[in-house]
C-alpha cells in the first residue's frame, strides 16, 4: 500500500513489529512528514522462522527477524525514505546496522532512561529517544532534522497507527 509521494522536507519512519500467531511476526513502516501526516505505508506478510533458524540464532533470533528480515525489507521497499526511523521496541535498534538512516527507540517510562549518556539520547516533542551506541553521530543528525517537529508531538501515537493498520491489513488478508 502506498500513499502520496513527497520528496521534500523531513520524513519520519515509524516501525513496529507485531506477533501474529505462533512464533510469527509481521512488520509495518509508516513514513510521515514532520507533522505526522502519512506519506507511505508498507507492511510484510507474516514471517515465521523455522526450527533450524530458532536453534542456530538462539537468543539473537528476534533481533535478526525483526531487524534484518522485516525492518531492512520494509526500508528497502518504501519509495519515500525516512531521515529518522522511530521504534519503541529495543530489539529494533539493531536495524541501524542495516540501513543508512538513524534509528531511535522511544524510552519514555523506562526508569533506566536517566542513566543514558547524553550522546545516545535526545528529547523530541514529548518523547525521549535513545540511539544505537555504535552510531553516536545519529543523535546530532536527528537533532538537526527534528527541529521541525512540534514541541508537543507525541511520537508514540503514529506507532499505534502502525499497529492498527497492521491488524487491519492482516485481518483482511491483503498484506503485501
Amino acid at each position: 500500500m502506498a500513499g502520496p509521494k513527497s520528496n521534500s522536507g523531513f520524513h519520519l519512519g515509524f516501525l513496529r513489529v507485531v506477533e501474529v500467531g505462533d512464533d510469527a511476526f509481521a512488520g509495518g513502516l509508516l513514513v510521515t512528514n514532520h507533522l505526522g501526516r502519512p506519506l507511505e505505508f508498507q507492511c510484510t506478510t507474516p514471517v515465521r522462522p523455522n526450527r533450524t533458524q530458532a536453534i542456530l540464532y538462539g537468543p539473537t533470533l528476534k533481533p535478526f527477524v525483526w531487524s534484518e528480515l522485516i525492518g531492512k525489507t520494509l526500508h528497502a521497499r518504501v519509495d519515500v525514505k525516512p531521515q529518522l526511523i522511530l521504534v519503541d521496541q529495543p530489539a529494533l535498534l539493531e536495524l541501524r546496522e542495516h540501513v543508512p538512516a538513524p534509528v531511535a527507540c522511544l524510552v519514555d517510562g523506562d526508569p533506566r532512561s536517566s542513566e543514558l549518556a547524553d550522546v545516545t539520547r535526545l528529547q523530541v516533542g514529548r518523547n525521549l529517544l535513545r540511539f544505537h551506541t555504535e552510531f553516536p553521530e545519529d543523535r546530532d543528525i536527528a537533532a538537526a532534522g527534528v527541529e521541525r517537529v512540534s514541541a508537543d508531538a507525541d511520537l508514540l501515537e503514529p506507532l499505534e497507527r502502525v499497529t492498527e493498520a497492521l491488524r487491519e491489513t492482516l485481518r483482511s488478508g491483503s498484506a503485501a
